[in-house]
């Protein structure tokens, strides 16, 4: 089986338990991050904070709908958080390394996933990796402005 990976990094003014604690709230900080012209609907459907929680998230990506039923782990609670729908094997992970001395954290946000098979999964190998950069340079530049204003000017 084949896949496609993406992946885009930034770096947010905040120390990295700041930032972890909005990605890893899904019920007020991480829908707060999610690009709304992307991200049509996020549900919780188990927990709401970090490991063991269950999302359903609806996408509207250049008029195609997806649906995905994220589990969330915390491998390396604080530093390193993955959601993954294993039915449509999709896998995004977040990472957060100290930068800075610790006053800010670079967050990368990287997505792994099965393609389709023959021409489709070609077209997702090219056409794919792009547009989830973009949605991703999206992503942390709402992560920035929703830390900015959780944290206040530093």
């Amino acid at each position: 089986m084949s896949h496609y990976y993406a992946e885009a990094s930034e770096i947010i003014d905040a120390p990295p338990e700041i930032v972890y604690a909005v990605i890893s709230d899904y019920h007020e900080g991480h829908p707060s991050i999610l690009p709304s012209r992307y991200f049509t609907e996020m549900t919780v459907d188990e927990g709401g904070q970090g490991a063991g929680t269950v999302t359903t998230i609806r996408m509207n990506v250049f008029g195609t709908k997806v649906l995905y039923h994220m589990g969330v782990t915390e491998p390396e609670p604080g530093r390193v958080l993955v959601e993954e729908d294993k039915s449509a094997g999709v896998t995004t992970t977040f990472t957060l390394d100290p930068f800075n001395g610790g006053g800010q954290t670079r967050v990368t946000i990287s997505t792994k996933a099965k393609t389709s098979p023959r021409l489709k999964g070609m077209i997702e190998k090219l056409a794919n990796p792009p547009i989830l950069r973009r949605i991703y340079r999206e992503e942390l530049q709402q992560l920035a402005e929703v830390v900015q204003r959780k944290n206040g000017p530093t």
